[in-house]
Order: C-alpha cells, then sequence, then structure tokens
C-alpha cells in the first residue's frame, strides 16, 4: 500500500473501528442491563438488618400514644414488612405492614399478587433471564450493523479473486473494478497495471514470433533454391557469396530476436552497468562505416551498458548508410540534462505519419521490403535500448534533406562534474 494513503481509509482502521464500536455499544448495554437487574433485585428482597430509627404514633387529636426505636426485623420475600419497637417506658411492641401491591393491581387483580401481565413482566426483566435476553438483542443488532461492511468488503475481494482466476485460466484482457482508496483498491490497480503488462509482453512475444517466422523463411528459401540449382557442382565466387550474405542475414536475425526478447524482460541481465563516454563510441563506430563526428565538449558520459549502447548507435549508422545517398554526420552534444546523439542522412526521409511505426518491430515504410539488408528490427532494439536506459528516441527531419535520428539519454551526474 501507499505510504500516502490517509490513514483515515485504510482498510484495517475501518475493520477495528467496527468492531470496537460494536464491542463498545456492546460493553454499554450489557452494563445498563445489569445495572437495572441490580436495582429490580433490590426491589424485591430485604436487608438483612437495617439500621434502626425513631417512630413516633399519635391519635387523631395529636397526642402522643407511642414513641420509641423501631427496628426492622428481616422476613420472606413477599411477606411484608415487620418492626420492633421499643417505646421509652421500656414497653416491647411489634408493628406489621402488609406486601405491597403493584400500581396496576390497585384496585382490582389477584389479592396478594401482580396483575394478569405482572408474571410475564417478571421473566422477561427479572434476572437473570432479562439480562440474556436483552443481551441477545444487542447482539444481534452489532451483528447486523457490522455485516454490511464486512460484506462489501468480501465482494471486493470476490471479485479480485474472480479475476485473478480467469487471468490464471489464459484470459489476459480481465480487469478488475478500482473502487476506493484502500488496500483492496491499491491490490487492485497493482493487478491490472502487472495483467496490462503481461498481456502486452504476451502479445508482443507472439507479434515477434509470427514476424520471426516469416523473416527467416526468405533467406532459408534463396539458401535452399541455391543448392538445389548447384546440383552438386563446385559454387561460383558470386554464389558462393550469396549464400554467405544470406547466413550473415540469418545470423544477424536470430541475434536481434534474441537481444530483443532479452530487453523485453526486464529482468534479464544485459550487461554491467558503467560510466560510458558517448564521444569515443560514436567516433568507433563512425570511422566503422565513414561518417562524419560532430561534437560540442570534451566528454559526454552516461550511466549504461556499453555494448548496449553501442549496438544502439550502430543499428542508427547502419540505418542511415541503407538508405542515405550521401553524407552521415553524427553529433553527439549535451542539452538540458540529457546526452543526444543526433544522427543525420541525406536519404528520402521518414513521413511525419510512420515516424512512430518505424520504431515497430519488423515494420518497414512502403516499398522498402525488397530493398538489401535489414529486418525490421534496428530501430525496435534502439527504442528498447534507449527505455532501458531512461531514455527516449525519435525521428525528425534533417537540415539540407533527410531524416535525423535523435537518442536521448540522461546524463551521468559524474560526468557532469569532470566536465570542464
Amino acid at each position: 500500500m501507499s505510504l500516502s494513503t490517509p490513514f483515515s481509509r485504510r482498510l484495517y482502521l475501518r475493520i477495528w473501528l467496527a468492531v470496537v464500536g460494536g464491542i463498545a455499544v456492546l460493553t454499554l448495554t450489557v452494563g445498563w442491563a445489569w445495572r437495572m437487574a441490580e436495582e429490580q433485585k433490590a426491589q424485591t428482597t430485604q436487608p438483612f438488618v437495617p439500621p434502626s430509627r425513631e417512630m413516633v404514633l399519635r391519635d387523631p387529636t395529636g397526642n402522643l400514644v407511642l414513641k420509641g426505636l423501631a427496628t426492622r426485623q428481616p422476613t420472606e420475600p413477599g411477606e411484608g414488612a415487620e418492626f420492633h419497637i421499643e417505646s421509652d417506658t421500656g414497653q416491647s411492641f411489634t408493628l406489621q405492614m402488609a406486601p405491597r401491591q403493584p400500581r396496576g393491581d390497585r384496585g382490582g387483580g389477584r389479592p396478594g399478587g401482580g396483575g394478569p401481565n405482572q408474571g410475564d413482566a417478571a421473566f422477561w426483566t427479572r434476572p437473570p433471564f432479562g439480562f440474556l435476553w436483552l443481551l441477545g438483542i444487542v447482539g444481534l443488532a452489532v451483528a447486523v450493523g457490522v455485516y454490511p461492511i464486512i460484506r462489501r468488503l468480501t465482494l471486493r475481494l470476490e471479485a479480485l479473486q474472480r479475476s485473478v482466476q480467469k487471468f490464471g485460466e489464459g484470459d489476459l484482457s480481465v480487469r478488475v473494478p478500482e473502487q476506493g482508496q484502500d488496500e483492496v483498491a491499491d491490490l487492485a490497480r497493482q493487478f491490472n497495471a502487472a495483467a496490462a503488462r503481461v498481456e502486452t509482453l504476451v502479445k508482443s512475444h507472439k507479434s515477434l514470433l509470427a514476424n520471426a517466422s516469416h523473416e527467416l523463411r526468405s533467406p532459408l528459401t534463396r539458401i535452399r533454391m541455391g543448392m538445389e540449382l548447384m546440383g552438386g557442382q563446385q559454387p561460383s565466387p558470386a554464389f558462393r557469396e550469396e549464400i554467405l550474405r544470406n547466413i550473415a542475414e540469418l545470423d544477424q536475425l536470430v541475434d536481434e530476436i534474441l537481444l530483443a526478447s532479452r530487453l523485453d524482460a526486464r529482468e534479464a541481465d544485459v550487461g554491467t552497468v558503467e560510466l560510458v563516454d558517448l564521444i569515443g563510441l560514436a567516433a568507433e563506430e563512425c570511422a566503422r562505416v565513414d561518417a562524419d563526428l560532430d561534437v560540442s565538449s570534451d566528454s559526454v558520459d552516461v550511466l549504461g551498458v556499453s555494448k548496449l549502447l553501442r549496438r544502439a548507435i550502430r543499428n542508427l549508422l547502419e540505418n542511415a548508410r541503407r538508405y542515405s545517398t550521401g553524407d552521415i554526420t553524427v553529433a553527439v552534444l549535451r542539452r538540458q540534462g540529457h546526452a543526444e546523439v543526433r544522427v543525420s542522412d541525406r536519404g528520402p526521409g521518414v513521413p511525419v505519419t510512420h515516424r512512430e511505426r518505424i520504431f515497430e518491430p519488423f515494420y518497414r515504410l512502403p516499398g522498402a521490403s525488397e530493398r538489401a539488408g535489414g529486418v525490421g528490427l534496428g530501430l525496435a532494439l534502439v527504442r528498447s535500448i534507449a527505455g532501458r536506459h531512461n531514455g527516449t528516441v525519435h525521428c525528425e527531419d534533417s537540415e539540407g534533406g533527410g531524416a535525423c535520428f535523435v537518442l536521448r539519454l540522461p546524463v551521468s551526474t559524474a560526468g557532469a562534474s569532470a566536465t570542464p
């Protein structure tokens, strides 16, 4: 889960608050029910040894009849009250009071008992039955209140489970609805991103294999046809050169297919990352194809894999040599925190509508399939290598006609500090 997710939106907090809230409500209700049960119990029982208190009895004329200390005697529940009175003269008296009748039974009903509903009310309210009944009602209310929260969570998890199952069965287009800002929503977004990445890789590999099989047939067919035309005779030098050229084309195609597959797999080891001097690489490759080199500083260093960057510059130069009808110029410069390798040719150029598609695997411009050389993977590899180094590559018009391919890579901090 992302650390920037608000704390109040975290899933575990919401579940915890729901559980704590339910427990708090249940605890408060149980405490209230317990208090009510204790009060009812206190009303139906008598104190064992109540304290003494003074009692005064007068006649209708107000004359004093009896005065003394009255002490309540213990009795059984439901038998009323009995007081023992010691007068000032030393005489002893006993005062008995009938049991208190309920309000609903005053003026009618069974003598000495409650009204017709008093037995039922006592069953539901007197301990322990009243306490257990109320506790069950509160527990049911808490369960009903927490159920929508838990069910909403489980529904989203079930949707994620079904999507993962479909994805595992081969439906790579399945996605999970991204609802909310909690952990489940973040998991859904991560699953969708991973599924999109896997779907893209699978489609890319299928397209790569389909196009590679088509490209491999052409040189193999030419070699097979040449062997049949030889008829067991010694091949001529021109024929031998043609066979070697087809074999070299096959070797190049297999090498580029393997490299493209390794670049697609981000976890694949493609070499050691080190400080690479782009000017030195460009100078060596320019000397190989007899291209002009133009530099604007003493050193332009980037962090990357040397053999991959060399392969990217070489592919750009071979593409320029294949289509150029004049000089090829390579410029290495630093601009806005990036290193740029600009390869310009004097060829027919690339139409604006095709400047993105030429970086797709096995894509050729209309009418270019019959031209000698090239298997349609060179520029695609350049884009993959640039992406592996957090860079970009694009095509634009060249000054004076032709095309200019621009490879942009982040400049190394160490290299920038060492430059005068």
